[in-house]
């Protein structure tokens, strides 16, 4: 690494360690005005214990030696407290740039159960799901595990799974598990569309920019551990503005479509689901592809929204229909549109079905353990509030505050 690399690092993890704000920012604008603390508590939540974590044990886990192809997690306890990277500079550098992401990972979840869960039972869930979920996870998708290995021991010559910046890692098992908590957890009282209504647009917005300005380091950031004049950073960037870009037009266009207004909301939602969608293929795709890709995922995610009324699962914030689905599109788009291995650019079916088998093993491993995880806190400790608390706000319940002091 040389020194315009790790100054690209460093600058690259305090953008991603900013997204965490930024997605308080924007969950809180997206609940009532009663539910803005706890929502935004919870992002503030999970950075505090999974960065504490990391530091413990989670760094250790996240990395296997590959000498066999089921390793579930690298040993715990191997550099306990970072001890063994005292010395390592670089080696720092590009584990707090990784700290970053599993924090963002869980505190993504928190939407989906948004003013209903208690403070204490999400930090257990947070805990828990960072250790047996996230910290595994990652060592299987970049931590030499079995999704880097899969298209070695199926005997695709050339072709790997390609996730570059997290869409199994990060968007799909974040959705998956936020499903699951969803379930767990049972609707709000007052179940509708109504209930949706976000009490600050302004808010929403501001967290909008915050995150799309935080996901240049979170895609881009790794090419700082080589020459960035000889990388591809100048593609993930425009591909990191032309997707979000796109899924706004995406969305709006089809909300206009259906009938609807095109709604600042929607806007700031297509230009999420856009970020989602590129994040795995950022360094793989050209442009017009990414362009492609942030069109689709707009529309996806605008339509999958739609289908938790249908389905009568209370997914708060659209985690599910934003993370889950357009993490699902970006994480598949690699099979079609990669250089040279995509199906459209010249290469066979190997990297479609490595793809494939990538994003459903993580989807279905979070979606499984985090209802386990979830049902145990709810029938143990308890995860959801009283009804009574429900009705009184979760902020003054839970918390004792209110986010708005107004005058008598």
């Amino acid at each position: 690494m040389d020194t315009g690399g790790a100054a690209w690092l460093l600058a690259a993890t305090a953008l991603v360690l900013l997204m965490t704000p930024g997605l308080a920012l924007f969950y809180g604008g997206l609940v009532r005005e009663k539910g803005v603390i706890s929502m935004m508590m919870m992002s503030f939540g999970a950075l505090a214990l999974v960065a504490v974590l990391w530091v413990l044990y989670g760094w250790s886990m996240t990395a296997v030696d590959g000498s066999s192809f089921f390793q579930f997690a690298g040993d715990p306890l191997t550099g306990l407290g970072m001890s063994g990277l005292a010395d390592d500079n670089v080696g720092m550098l590009g584990s707090a740039y990784g700290a970053t992401f599993a924090i963002i990972t869980v505190a993504l979840i928190s939407g989906a159960i948004a003013d209903r869960a208690r403070f204490g039972s999400w930090l257990l869930f947070a805990g828990i799901f960072a250790t047996v979920v996230y910290f595994p996870v990652a060592a299987w998708v970049w931590g030499g595990g079995w999704i880097m290995q899969l298209g070695t021991a199926l005997g695709f010559s050339g072709v790997e799974v390609i996730d570059y910046a997290g869409g199994t890692a990060v968007h799909i098992n974040a959705g998956a598990a936020a499903l699951a908590l969803a379930l767990v957890l049972g609707r709000r009282q007052g179940f509708d569309r109504s209930l949706s209504a976000p009490h600050s647009v302004p808010l929403v917005l501001i967290g909008t920019a915050i995150l799309w300005f935080g996901w240049f380091g979170f895609n881009a950031g790794a090419e700082g551990n080589g020459n960035l004049v000889d990388s591809v950073v100048g593609l993930i960037m425009v591909n990191t503005i032309v997707a979000p870009a796109a899924g706004i037009l995406g969305w709006l266009a089809f909300e206009r479509l259906r009938g609807k207004k095109p709604t600042a909301i929607g806007a700031a939602s297509g230009a999420i689901a856009g970020l989602v969608g590129i994040t795995p293929a950022c360094a793989d795709i050209a442009p017009g592809w990414a362009l492609l890709l942030g069109l689709v995922c707009g529309v996806a995610a605008n339509y999958a929204c739609d289908l938790k009324w249908l389905a009568k699962f209370d997914d708060s914030l659209d985690v599910v229909g934003i993370h889950l689905t357009a993490g699902l599109i970006g994480s598949l788009w690699p099979g079609l549109f990669a250089h040279e291995t995509g199906i459209i650019n010249g290469g066979g079916p190997e990297q479609f079905i490595v793809q494939v088998i990538a994003s459903v093993a993580v989807l279905v491993y979070s979606f499984v353990v985090s209802f386990i995880i979830g049902t145990l806190i709810q029938k143990t400790v308890g995860f959801r509030i009283t009804s009574e608390e429900e009705i009184a706000g979760v902020d003054e319940s839970v918390h004792g505050e209110r986010a708005y002091a107004r005058a008598a």
